[in-house]
């Protein structure tokens, strides 16, 4: 997997997540075409940054405890 691929992903599960439009793990790894196992793995990662996320059995979704928000931004220099 390409790291052009990781990053989209990651940017489409933050934007999921601020939504709150995850709906299942199993729903939200079909919607990033991914694993369950990879979309958990993501989830640690953005964990592993600080995010604080939770996942609503009500509402079958994912959502950020606080207004942190993932930023993902790639420059090139010349």
């Amino acid at each position: 997997m390409s790291l052009t691929t990781s990053i989209e992903r990651m940017q489409r599960l933050n934007y999921l997540i601020g939504k709150k439009a995850t709906g299942t793990p199993q729903e939200l790894a079909n919607k990033l075409g991914i694993s369950k196992r990879m979309l958990y793995e993501y989830l640690d990662a953005m964990k592993d940054m600080g995010l604080s996320i939770r996942y609503c059995k009500c509402s079958r979704s994912y959502f950020y405890l606080d207004n942190i928000r993932l930023i993902v931004k790639i420059e090139k220099k010349e």
